[in-house]
C-alpha cells in the first residue's frame, strides 16, 4: 500500500486527487495540508468527499508529510520548489503539479514566472510526466513534474507527427480552449458566472506561461528547434480542454488516422476517434481518457488534430495518478477507469 500526502489539497486539482485516491485499491490518502482550510473536516470543505475520506486538513508544514512515500503538490509555482528538497531527502517522492520543475532552464522559467527558483539542482533531476512519451523514466524517478494540461493537449496531438518527422516544424500552431476551472478555485472577477458565461474570448494570446513547456517538450521529440504559435481560449464550462493543432505537412498522402492509431493502440487512456469524428469535451469529462481526432482538410497540406481532454483529470490530477502508478510499479490504469459522466 502506498501512503500518499497532498499539499495544495483545497484547489480544484487537489480535490480531484482525493476524489481519485479514495477509491484508488493500491494508496492509502495519509495526510491533505491546506493553510487557508487548516483544521477542518475535509468532508465539510467538500462534501462530495463524505463517507470516503475522514481527515482534516494539515498544515503543509508538518512534518507528517515526511512519513509518506509520496507527495503531491496542487499548489500554485514557487511552492514546490522550495518544499520539496527536503521530503525528497528524507526519500519521500514527490509528483508536482504546479510548474516548478517543468522546465530544464532555470532562468528561463524565472522569465516566464517571475520569481528566482529556488532549486535549480533539482531541474535536470525531474522527470517530465508525460507518461506516453517518459514512462521508461518515470519508473526511475523520484521527482516527477506533471505537466500542464494545455502541453498535454498539445503534445499528445502533436506526437506521431514529430517522431515520424512528417511535417514542418518551424510552422506549428495550436489553438486550444479550456473551462474555467482551469483559472482555480480562488475568487477572479473573470470567472464569476456574469463574466463568464455566454462570451468567449481569447487570452495571454501574447504568450501563455504554458508556451515554452510545449516548445521544450516538442523540440526534445525532433532535435531542433520548433515554431509554435499558441493561442488559449476561455469557455464558458466548468472543465475540459479542447486543442485544435495544425501542421503544415510533408507528405500529403500519408494516412493519418493510422499513424495514431499505430502509435498510440496500446496508451490505455489515449483513444484515436474513427476517420471523420470529431472528439467533444463532454465525453471525457471527470474521466483520464484524452481522445483525438485527425484530418487533412480537402486533401491539402494541413494536417489538424483535434484533442479534447479533462483539464483536472487528464490534464492534472489523473496524470499525477497515472505517474505515481508508473513510478510504484502499480498497473498504470489503477484507480483510473472511471468512465466519463454524462450528461
Amino acid at each position: 500500500m502506498v501512503n500518499a500526502g497532498i499539499v495544495g489539497a483545497s484547489g480544484y486539482t487537489g480535490l480531484e486527487l482525493m476524489r481519485i485516491l479514495s477509491g484508488h485499491p493500491g494508496v492509502a490518502l495519509r495526510c491533505v495540508a491546506s493553510r487557508s482550510e487548516q483544521g477542518r473536516p475535509v468532508a465539510a470543505v467538500f462534501p462530495s468527499l463524505r463517507c470516503r475520506i475522514s481527515l482534516e486538513f494539515i498544515a503543509p508544514d508538518t512534518a507528517a508529510l515526511a512519513g509518506c512515500d509520496v507527495v503531491f503538490f496542487a499548489t500554485p509555482h514557487g511552492t514546490a520548489m522550495q518544499a520539496a528538497p527536503p521530503l525528497l531527502e528524507a526519500g519521500v517522492k514527490v509528483i508536482d503539479l504546479s510548474a516548478d520543475f517543468r522546465l530544464q532552464d532555470a532562468q528561463l522559467w524565472s522569465t516566464w514566472y517571475g520569481l528566482e527558483h529556488t532549486s535549480p539542482g533539482l531541474l535536470n533531476q525531474a522527470v517530465y510526466g508525460l507518461t506516453e512519451i517518459h514512462r521508461e523514466l518515470i519508473k526511475q524517478a523520484d521527482l516527477v513534474a506533471n505537466p500542464g494540461c494545455y502541453p498535454t493537449a498539445v503534445l499528445l496531438g502533436f506526437i506521431p507527427l514529430l517522431e515520424q518527422g512528417l511535417v514542418d516544424v518551424t510552422g506549428l500552431v495550436a489553438d486550444a480552449k479550456s473551462g474555467i476551472s482551469g483559472a482555480g478555485r480562488q475568487v477572479q472577477l473573470n470567472t464569476q458566472f456574469c463574466e463568464s458565461a455566454d462570451t468567449f474570448s481569447a487570452y495571454a494570446a501574447d504568450g501563455h506561461r504554458h508556451l515554452p513547456e510545449m516548445r521544450e517538450g516538442l523540440q526534445q521529440l525532433t532535435g531542433e528547434d520548433v515554431g509554435l504559435v499558441f493561442v488559449p481560449h476561455l469557455l464558458p464550462i466548468n472543465r475540459g480542454i479542447e486543442a485544435t493543432l495544425y501542421a503544415p505537412l510533408l507528405n500529403r498522402q500519408v494516412d493519418l488516422h493510422a499513424i495514431y492509431a499505430e502509435r498510440y493502440q496500446d496508451e490505455a487512456f489515449i483513444d484515436v476517434m474513427p476517420p471523420g469524428s470529431c472528439p467533444d469535451t463532454a465525453s471525457v469529462r471527470g474521466s483520464n481518457m484524452c481522445r483525438i481526432a485527425c484530418f487533412v482538410p480537402e486533401a491539402g497540406e494541413m494536417a489538424v488534430i483535434s484533442v479534447v481532454e479533462d483539464n483536472l483529470v487528464k490534464g492534472a490530477a489523473g496524470q499525477a495518478v497515472q505517474n505515481m502508478n508508473v513510478m510504484f510499479g502499480l498497473d498504470e490504469t489503477a484507480g483510473l477507469l472511471h468512465l466519463p459522466v454524462l450528461p
